[in-house]
């Protein structure tokens, strides 16, 4: 069971050995996966990641917005922030 970061970095170390590797899990000559496969998978945990981040963060900005503690600017700047990372993983897709 994956409890902490240790184990999530174990379990990917394992899943790139059995599918990444020459001869994927059929034994044949090719990837396991191909390279638009690897991109979707990366894009996809980039936006997975994002969203988890922008879960604690716009809870903290809505609390924050409600104490009157900071202007309604910056709660959606420090909502969206993560985002940019969805961005970066498609611009590097087009590089």
């Amino acid at each position: 069971m994956i409890e902490n970061s240790l184990d999530v970095a174990l379990a990917a170390e394992q899943f790139s050995n059995i599918i990444l590797q020459e001869g994927g899990l059929q034994g044949n000559a090719e990837p396991g996966i191909t390279t638009d496969g690897a991109t979707a998978i990366g894009i996809g945990l980039a936006a997975i990641g994002a969203g988890y981040a922008e879960r604690g963060i716009g809870a903290a900005a809505v609390g924050a917005l409600a104490e009157d503690s900071i202007s309604t600017g910056i709660g959606i700047v420090m909502t969206v922030l993560p985002e940019t990372l969805v961005i970066f993983a498609l611009v590097a897709l087009f590089v």
